[in-house]
């Protein structure tokens, strides 16, 4: 169904009427802390077959080196990625809010963009990275682009709904791993010699195959996607992103309330033992970016001349769809045998300080690469394929 809307003063979301410069700093820590996690998947025995068979490794203080790993992972493990998805969200609601206010039709041509953006995740997972974002993001932005044409009361009871099923899921299957107890990694040799020896066709071919089980995790969580990009809208309609007193305010209650309970939870679910892996990902994780968005605004509130961090945080969320794929590609090319194969290289004897500096090196890549692209054009290169492709 195709709803033509109104162009008038009252059309949804006037916030969206300017840019809001904390949006795009969101996306920039959102896209640099995602890194955080998945810079430990790349780096792993099995990389991302690794994550489903527990060989890439479980919390430990056992030693200093450890620690430091475990707090990082502690940090970014599902915080970053909840942030994006909520900012995802927003995004979809700006351009309905855009759309609204020039009298055109929606979803209209939305639709296309989804589906190339399913397209661009799809090429993403079996050239790059199993654990790829952009295909979940693409269907439930589909059905989020129909919602909008609905009533407020319609959209909270779907996103309310969504997440009763998310946490009952969550329920659920954490029931069920801890009265299975702790499983030994069963990661077998063919797949570690596959990433750190194997040909790139080798790896794609191993993608395809097991397509099903590396794409679990959309599936499972697919409640949990509705629900952040619902929550996404809402939160953009209250202006909780504006540069004003409402905005300070709701953001400040974002902070106390993720950052108290939120990292509570990614706590205790991780020092308690594997068994609570999808506690602290997809329950703590979510509500922990809550915080991480009222923190981000409370510092960027103070800040009275942005400095290299803000300014490069601000170039990286721009183009955020090109350095989210680019940074991938990265990690891919040092990590895996059909590049610099670090992972093999170095293996155990320097971790985790050689993936610390191999996530601050991306880091830096992708920050003073996007600030000098952005300089020269309007938008990232995979942000101006598709508009170039959707225009045609």
């Amino acid at each position: 169904m195709t709803q033509t809307l109104p162009s008038s003063a009252s059309s949804p979301a006037p916030a969206g009427r300017g840019r809001l410069p904390l949006l795009d700093v969101l996306r920039g820590a959102a896209i640099l802390g995602t890194l955080m996690t998945n810079v430990w998947i790349f780096t792993a025995p099995g990389a991302e077959w690794g994550v489903l068979t527990g060989a890439s490794g479980s919390p430990s203080f056992a030693s200093f080196p450890d620690g430091v790993e475990t707090v990082m992972r502690l940090l970014a493990n599902g915080k970053f990625l909840a942030l994006l998805t909520i900012l995802f969200g927003v995004g979809l609601a700006i351009q309905y809010g855009s759309a609204a206010r020039r009298g055109e039709p929606w979803p209209g041509r939305y639709p296309r963009r989804a589906l190339f953006l399913f397209a661009e995740g799809t090429v993403h997972f079996v050239l790059v990275f199993a654990w790829d974002v952009l295909m979940g993001y693409a269907v439930t932005a589909l059905l989020v682009a129909w919602l909008l044409t609905r009533s407020r009361r319609a959209r909270d009871r779907v996103m309310w709904w969504a997440l009763g099923l998310h946490l009952a899921l969550m329920t659920v299957f954490t029931v069920a791993l801890v009265a299975a107890g702790e499983q030994e990694p069963t990661l077998s040799r063919k797949v570690a010699d596959l990433y750190a020896h194997g040909g790139y066709g080798e790896q794609i071919a191993f993608r395809l195959e097991n397509a099903l089980a590396l794409r679990l995790e959309p599936l499972l969580t697919f409640g949990l996607l509705l629900f952040l990009f619902l929550l996404g809208v809402r939160l953009f309609r209250a202006g909780a992103f504006g540069d004003d007193a409402t905005g300070r305010r709701i953001r400040s209650r974002l902070l106390r309330w993720g950052l108290g309970p939120g990292l509570a939870i990614s706590v205790g679910a991780s020092l308690a033992g594997p068994e609570l892996f999808l506690l602290d990902r997809y329950v703590g994780g979510p509500l922990t970016a809550l915080g991480y968005l009222g923190l981000i605004g409370f510092l960027v509130d103070r800040v009275r001349r942005p400095g290299p961090l803000m300014n490069g945080l601000t170039a990286v969320g721009r183009a955020a769809l090109s350095n989210y794929v680019f940074q991938n590609v990265l990690c891919m090319l040092a990590a895996y045998g059909i590049g610099l194969g670090l992972a093999d290289r170095l293996g155990d004897a320097w971790r985790p300080w050689w993936v610390i500096g191999l996530w601050v090196v991306v880091c830096a890549i992708l920050t003073t690469g996007s600030a000098w692209w952005l300089r020269r054009f309007r938008t990232g290169p995979l942000e101006s394929v598709q508009r170039w492709a959707l225009r045609r």
